[in-house]
């Protein structure tokens, strides 16, 4: 049972990603996983609970590996570097490609975009734990809402991984551009005592 339960999950994303939502029907599932499409039902109860369950069950399974390398990072460039690497590895697997038809069919699913959203969610807070580790003490943690920060992280990425597939020269100045703000939380972080309460000062002003 536990296998043929799998198998659905597996032939739903492997159909997303050949047929895209459109193309999604018990029908197609079943065929892909080599099943009887009944057994969608039996399991799953519909289509739409078991795209909820393959969009979750996919996503835990890819961010798993992802945070035990998220906590060897160091710097924020390290971040950066290991998004660049996550992104190529997604896009080479083909779930790019599965995101993009889940945020598809998730604006007209409140459902499908219930479950999408809490598969973000585990991508994100991961995210927010590293920002709040690699951002203690500096001047930008007092300004920054590591929060919305690493929602916007999060959005920029999965922005970028749609963009890069009509403009890949336009993907990769974004993410060039996204390594030069990197360095600058660097450079501020190297400043000395004095400058940094100059700058704490200044952005407390700024933001009063």
């Amino acid at each position: 049972m536990a296998d043929t339960r799998q198998r659905l999950i597996d032939g739903a994303i492997t159909t997303l990603r050949e047929r895209g939502i459109a193309g999604v029907s018990a029908r197609t599932i079943a065929a892909t996983a080599g099943v009887n499409q009944a057994l969608v039902f039996y399991h799953f109860g519909s289509v739409p609970e078991l795209l909820k369950q393959a969009c979750l069950t996919a996503t835990e399974a890819r961010v798993a590996p992802f945070l035990a390398r998220m906590e060897q990072v160091t710097s924020l460039r390290e971040l950066l570097d290991l998004g660049r690497r996550v992104h190529a590895e997604e896009r080479a697997a083909g779930n790019v490609t599965v995101l993009a038809q889940f945020l598809a069919g998730a604006q007209a699913d409140p459902a499908l975009a219930e479950a999408t959203s809490a598969a973000l969610e585990l991508w994100i807070g991961g995210l927010e734990r590293t920002l709040e580790r690699l951002l203690a003490g500096s001047p930008v943690a007092e300004l920054a809402d590591v929060e919305g920060l690493a929602r916007a992280v999060a959005a920029a990425f999965i922005g970028l991984e749609l963009y890069e597939g009509v403009d890949p020269a336009g993907g990769q100045a974004a993410l060039d551009a996204l390594e030069r703000l990197a360095v600058l939380a660097e450079v501020v972080d190297d400043l000395g005592p004095v400058a940094r309460r100059a700058l704490r000062a200044r952005l407390r002003r700024s933001t009063a």
